[in-house]
C-alpha cells in the first residue's frame, strides 16, 4: 500500500501482535505428536499456505492434508470429507474456506493473522469505489475481506488472474481492480485490457528492489530470476520467470538452471528444495536490514502461525472462523466463478495435453 494512513495502520496492528516462540526439538516433537493425535479425534483436516513455518507444511502434507496455494487450498477444503478444516494461514482464507463450506468447522491457529492488502482495502471505501465506476466490472484479489469478495463480480488468484481478465477483456468489459496495484499493472499490462487500479500493496513483496536484484544478478549471471506478481514493476522486468507461488514452484523443477534468485516470501523455499533439492535457492534482496525488519522476505502475519497455537486451537476449538451468512452468499458468487472458470481452463488444458 502506498498511503501514508494505511501503513501506519499496519504498523500499529503489526506492533500488538507476536511471533510464535522458538522451541526445542523435543518440544516440537511433543507438540507435533498431539496434533496429530488431535486431528484424528476432531475429524479435522490441515490446510496450509506455502508461506507458512515448514513444520507446519510438512505436517499438513503428512496428515492428508493439503500445502498449497489459496487457490489450491479454497478447493481441497471444498472437496475434503472432514467436517472441520483447519486453516494456517491468513484470515481471508479462513473466511474463503467458510464461505465455500459453511457446513463445516472452520478454525485459524489465530484469528489476528491478516493480511496488508486486506486492511488497506476496507469494505465501506471500497463500495464507494465502486459505486463511482458502475460500469466496470469488478475483479478483485483472494486476499481480500468477506465484505470486500461479496462488493465484487469475480475473485481471482494470482495463478488465474491473467486468464480470467483477458477473458472479461475479451468481452469487451472494463476492469476495476483491487487491491494490489502491482498485481493488477502486471495483469493490465499483459491482458491489455482495461483497468482501473486500487491503491494498494503487499508489504512484503513491495520490498524487492531493482537496485539489490540487479546487483545480486551480477554475484549470480547464470541464475533464473523468480518473481511474484505482487513486486514492483521493475523488479518484475528483471524476472525469468514471473508468476504465483505455485507457479514459481514448478518453475524451480523443471528450467534447466542450477540456481534461481527468488523474489516473494522466503516461506516458499521449504517447498522448492523438497522438490528440487539439487537446485540453490537465494533470497531476492529487500530495503530492511536487521532484525528490526518485520517485513523482509517473510509476512509477519504468516509467521504467527505456529505449532502452539495450531495445537490448541484444534484441541479448543476456540478460534473459529464466522461468516454472516447473508454476506456469504453474495461472496460465494465471484468465488464460485472462479472455481467454475479454472475448473473449465484445467479441462481444456487437460485436453490439449
Amino acid at each position: 500500500m502506498t498511503r501514508v494512513e494505511d501503513r501506519i495502520l499496519v504498523q500499529e496492528h503489526l506492533a500488538h501482535q507476536a511471533e510464535p516462540k522458538t522451541l526445542s526439538d523435543d518440544e516440537k516433537a511433543n507438540l507435533e505428536s498431539r496434533i496429530r493425535a488431535a486431528l484424528k479425534a476432531q475429524d479435522a483436516v490441515l490446510v496450509a499456505h506455502y508461506y507458512t513455518d515448514p513444520d507446519i507444511q510438512r505436517l499438513a502434507e503428512e496428515t492428508g492434508g493439503c500445502v498449497a496455494d489459496s487457490l489450491e487450498m479454497a478447493r481441497f477444503g471444498n472437496q475434503h470429507k472432514a467436517s472441520t478444516v483447519v486453516v494456517a494461514g491468513v484470515r481471508f482464507m479462513g473466511e474463503t474456506a467458510k464461505i465455500l463450506n459453511p457446513e463445516k468447522r472452520v478454525l485459524m491457529p489465530t484469528l489476528e493473522a491478516t493480511c496488508s492488502l486486506d486492511i488497506g482495502c476496507p469494505a465501506d471505501e471500497f463500495s464507494a469505489f465502486c459505486d463511482e465506476h458502475p460500469d466496470r466490472t469488478v475483479v478483485v484479489y483472494a486476499n481480500t475481506s468477506a465484505a470486500v469478495k461479496a462488493r465484487a463480480d469475480w475473485v481471482v488468484t494470482s495463478s488465474c488472474a491473467q486468464a480470467i481478465v483477458e477473458s472479461l477483456d475479451a468481452r469487451g468489459e472494463k476492469i476495476l481492480w483491487a487491491p494490489d496495484k502491482h498485481l493488477g499493472h502486471y495483469v493490465q499490462k499483459t491482458t491489455g485490457a482495461d483497468v482501473l487500479l486500487w491503491d494498494g500493496s503487499c508489504i512484503v513483496h513491495e520490498e524487492f528492489k531493482y537496485r539489490g536484484l540487479e546487483d545480486l544478478k551480477a554475484l549470480y549471471p547464470d541464475a533464473a530470476v523468480l518473481v511474484h506478481p505482487e513486486s514492483p514493476n521493475a523488479v518484475v522486468e528483471m524476472a525469468d520467470v514471473v508468476g504465483s507461488t505455485s507457479q514459481l514452484i514448478h518453475a524451480v523443477q523443471t528450467l534447466p538452471n542450477d540456481q534461481f534468485i527468488v523474489a516473494t516470501d522466503n516461506g516458499i523455499f521449504y517447498k522448492m528444495q523438497q522438490l528440487a533439492p539439487n537446485k540453490t535457492l537465494i533470497e531476492a534482496p529487500t530495503a530492511g536490514n536487521g532484525a528490526t525488519c518485520r517485513s523482509c522476505a517473510h509476512c509477519p502475519w504468516m509467521a504467527m502461525n505456529g505449532l502452539e497455537n495450531l495445537l490448541s486451537v484444534i484441541e479448543n476449538g476456540d478460534q473459529e472462523v464466522h461468516v454472516d451468512p447473508s454476506l456469504r452468499e453474495d461472496a460465494l458468487r465471484p468465488l464460485q466463478r472462479m472455481l467454475d472458470f479454472t475448473a473449465e481452463m484445467n479441462l481444456k488444458a487437460a485436453g490439449n495435453a
